[in-house]
């Protein structure tokens, strides 16, 4: 069996904290001002132009403690999200066994 080239896997990108994201949306706010485009800086940071946009909607305008902040307060509504799915389970187990249907 002849085994040719293996084929070349994408890797998935950079993955960036806010901090960094602000920090890139702040010297991208600048190159704008000074006359690039979003295109020129988003070759520049090597990111699509749809992810720009995203970063800008989710952190444009935001200080980086604001970040820190926004991404604790997250994790807290995830852990207390999965704190009331375990209780309504709880209280669904504890309807049938009160049934009897076990």
């Amino acid at each position: 069996m002849k085994m040719g080239k293996p084929k070349k896997m994408k890797t998935k990108g950079k993955r960036r904290k806010p901090e960094q994201i602000i920090r890139l949306l702040r010297k991208a706010e600048a190159d704008i001002s000074s006359g690039f485009t979003v295109e020129d800086i988003c070759r520049d940071l090597d990111i699509a132009v749809s992810t720009f946009h995203l970063w800008r909607k989710k952190y444009g305008g935001m200080a980086p403690g604001e970040a820190k902040k926004l991404k604790d307060l997250e994790q807290e509504n995830a852990r207390l999200k999965k704190m009331v799915a375990e209780q309504a389970l709880d209280i669904e187990m504890l309807k049938e066994l009160s049934k009897g249907n076990f």
